[in-house]
């Protein structure tokens, strides 16, 4: 199962190296990091998704808190989140399939920030599965090069589960 943790640190030099030193000893692998300054000035929230189970996953939070310029580690795997990632996808293009992928850019609300003769570049803001989803779709066309930011999350303040919602509909 993949785990989401939101973790506070205090914005220094060397933080990120330790704690992904602390993973690297352990033989955890991150499967997505992102890494921003958070609401307070001078801390950073790192948001990481690691492969595992909920033991692992407390073992690795108990050895976070360790780190000294770790202020709090949230596991939010379970709650009601607002996630999303941003992907810059290079597609090979023609005059015959440009109208085509278009129409794909059009329906998942990608923007096109550059276009030459043989290619469109599109950027795609949206949850892991919107990602997967128009990767899949505009791969038949040939993919030239993709870059992914690692996924960004915050608990919902309302509770509301739109996963769960979505699933009743």
């Amino acid at each position: 199962m993949k785990y989401t943790l939101s973790v506070l640190v205090e914005d220094e030099s060397g933080v990120l190296s330790r704690i992904s030193g602390l993973f690297a000893r352990r033989g955890f692998n991150i499967e997505s990091l992102a890494v921003g300054p958070a609401e307070q000035v001078s801390i950073s929230r790192i948001t990481m998704v690691l492969p595992g189970d909920n033991r692992t996953i407390e073992q690795l939070t108990k050895q976070l808190y360790k780190l000294i310029n770790v202020l709090k580690v949230q596991d939010i795997t379970n709650l009601p989140c607002v996630e999303r990632e941003l992907m810059l996808l290079k597609v090979h293009t023609t005059r015959s399939t440009r109208a085509e992928v278009l129409e794909i850019a059009n329906i998942f609300r990608a923007k096109v920030v550059d276009l030459a003769n043989n290619s469109l570049t599109l950027e795609v803001t949206g949850d892991p599965g919107k990602m997967a989803a128009i990767e899949q779709l505009l791969s038949k066309f040939g993919i030239i090069e993709i870059a992914r930011t690692g996924k960004v999350s915050l608990v919902r303040e309302s509770q509301v589960n739109t996963e769960f919602l979505r699933a009743k509909q």
